[in-house]
């Protein structure tokens, strides 16, 4: 990443003047001149000199490290989209978003249930499925509400061999390197936190398999634009496969859209039809049986 000096001398000099000194704990006084803070003042506030905020509004610094631009978006009081811009004007990728864990924002469940015509998902990075619609638990089985530490998707694979009945044999291999390459970048993001290492560190030790491929060190994130799902009544269903980000850092919304004029728009108003019950007799408890197709 590129450090744009121009535009980082002016968003910094525009946030400063912006910025009363009330609004950090200082006395205004009646003879300020200088419209918002000083720079000597940003400078105190910030821990740096003030000959360095000057050498920055006058795109003449050198590129900040991400401490220097964590203290002055805490001083100047950025919102966390002007803390971003301050990063990446400055070269830097910015800090990580807020997580939210396994809680559900009640206006993501509003958003499951109102999306009835397509399934819907809702999973965390590491692989852990929330929540999702009727027509989703009609497809893939309820996985949701069994315990938390069995509902995640590599855990699954890797220690439950009925879970891969739904997938051709030919594709086991890639498909397990597969999660494995993605739970490496997901891990990587988070810096190799509790939940990602405590979740890597059971797959070791429950299964051998997962040991040989982490140790590959093969990164994926999981991408695919076509996906098929086989589904124990109705046979293989083709969908586009769109990975959706919401709010959270750690939560991805992923829908499965039937191709305009394809069987699978005739197949979805079956599965609507038979309702949840009918995914639960074959596969209870696995994620869909998807293969990418040619």
């Amino acid at each position: 990443m590129t450090m744009d000096r121009d535009k980082l001398a002016d968003f910094l000099r525009r946030s400063r003047e912006r910025l009363q000194p009330g609004e950090v704990g200082l006395a205004g006084g009646p003879r300020r001149r200088t419209p918002g803070l000083r720079r000597e003042e940003l400078a105190h506030l910030s821990g740096v000199s003030a000959d360095y905020v000057m050498r920055l509004e006058q795109a003449r610094s050198s590129q900040p490290s991400v401490q220097v631009l964590a203290a002055l978006a805490h001083s100047l009081r950025l919102s966390l989209d002007e803390r971003d811009h301050l990063y990446l004007l400055a070269g830097h990728r910015p800090p990580e978003g807020v997580r939210a864990g396994n809680a559900v924002r009640p206006a993501l469940r509003y958003l499951l249930d109102r999306l009835s015509d397509t399934p819907v998902q809702l999973i965390t990075d590491l692989g852990d499925l929330l929540a999702q619609n009727a027509l989703a638990e009609a497809l893939f089985g309820c996985v949701c509400t069994i315990a938390e530490s069995d509902r995640n998707i590599a855990w699954r694979w890797f220690t439950e061999p009925s879970v891969r009945e739904a997938y051709p044999a030919e594709e086991h291999d890639r498909l397990g390197r597969l999660r494995v390459a993605d739970l490496r970048a997901a891990a990587t993001r988070r810096g190799y936190d509790r939940a990602s290492t405590a979740l890597i560190e059971r797959l070791e030790t429950a299964s051998p398999e997962f040991t040989d491929l982490w140790r590959r060190h093969e990164v994926a994130v999981r991408r695919e634009s076509h996906v098929r799902v086989r589904h124990p009544d109705i046979g293989t269903i083709e969908f586009d496969y769109e990975l959706l980000h919401t709010q959270a850092e750690d939560q991805r919304l992923r829908v499965f859209t039937p191709p305009p004029g394809s069987p699978a728009v005739e197949a979805l108003e079956v599965l609507r039809a038979l309702g949840p019950d009918t995914a639960h007799r074959s596969h209870r408890g696995q994620e869909p049986g998807v293969t990418t197709s040619s």
